[in-house]
């Protein structure tokens, strides 16, 4: 079976009313979405605001409790496998199988993915990353750093027309921050399209033509950085502050007055 699809819609990602509880708590409040093809989106929000919540719900990694989503066309709850095969994701805090070794890993990618020539795609990346001489090390016995280098190659190997990444710059030293920011760039500029979630607000300022800031499983404001601005110079960190503080000030007050 062929697994690649071509999208007809000028939507890469697409959410409509999406949300996701787990028992009585909210991670997720019903959103709307729409990221084009050639966009370099990117979610926002403080540790717990449900960012990696909404990247697991559009991959398929999560079942939404209530609406739904379509990335490259596809019904991401109907057939989550399809979604998975045609992009490329960098997860959360997840790290390559500890018993395998950095080279043994990415071949098993490129051939899950149906790479041609995976051997030399696989080599190529382990020396972009800079990881020639760790090739044949086991994944447990790589630094954070190179595991999340691992995780990057495995995403790019079959150069994927879209892309979900989940905090990609944790671990990695300034050095690598640059480069896979200019790698970023340039797949953006080749035609591709990038999912980003985030914290590091400065490395994103530089990347992305549209932002959503969360916080509590709600989208504060999405929009370009100029729609966003209350003033010509404010950054993104100012903005989101602003909407943070402001979002934080509104729940105490909710809370409040249920206490009451």
């Amino acid at each position: 079976m062929d697994w690649r699809v071509t999208p007809l819609s000028e939507y890469l990602v697409e959410a409509e009313g999406l949300a996701k509880r787990f028992g009585d708590f909210v991670a997720l409040q019903p959103l709307d979405v729409k990221v084009k093809a050639g966009e370099f989106f990117g979610v926002f929000g403080p540790n717990g605001a449900g960012k990696s919540t909404f990247i697991r719900l559009l991959t398929g990694q999560l079942r939404p409790t209530e609406g739904m989503a379509k990335v490259l066309d596809i019904d991401v709850e109907k057939k989550p496998r399809l979604v998975k095969a045609n992009i490329g994701i960098v997860p959360e805090s997840e790290s390559p199988p500890s018993y395998l070794t950095a080279a043994e890993f990415l071949e098993f990618v490129a051939r899950l993915r149906k790479v041609e020539d995976s051997k030399q795609k696989v080599n190529y990346w382990l020396d972009w990353f800079g990881m020639s001489d760790k090739s044949e090390t086991l994944c447990k016995d790589l630094s954070k750093g190179q595991r999340q280098k691992v995780m990057l190659a495995s995403a790019f190997i079959h150069e994927p027309r879209l892309l979900f990444l989940d905090e990609p710059f944790v671990n990695l030293d300034p050095i690598y921050q640059r480069k896979c920011r200019e790698l970023l760039m340039e797949h953006i500029s080749n035609g591709g399209t990038i999912f980003l979630c985030s914290h590091i607000l400065e490395i994103a300022e530089r990347l992305c033509t549209r932002v959503a800031v969360i916080d509590h499983g709600r989208v504060l404001a999405s929009g370009r950085m100029d729609d966003l601005r209350d003033h010509k110079n404010e950054t993104l960190e100012d903005i989101f502050i602003r909407l943070v503080g402001k979002s934080i000030g509104e729940i105490e007050a909710e809370n409040g007055s249920e206490e009451e």
